[in-house]
């Protein structure tokens, strides 16, 4: 199961920077989690600070 990054997103760029596969980048409003490159291992909801990657 891939992570997701909800609409709480406020487009800090933590969660990018924090990733190990590059999985997330950003998008027109928040960022996105490609759900094919995520290995789930939660690195992105960690670093967080609105709580926004969230298991889909």
């Amino acid at each position: 199961m891939a992570y997701a990054i909800n609409s709480d997103c406020i487009s800090c760029g933590a969660c990018e920077a924090e990733c190990p596969v590059e999985a997330i980048h950003a998008g027109d409003d928040l960022y996105i989690i490609d759900a094919d490159t995520c290995i789930d291992c939660g690195a992105c909801a960690g670093v967080c600070p609105v709580a926004a990657p969230n298991p889909a």
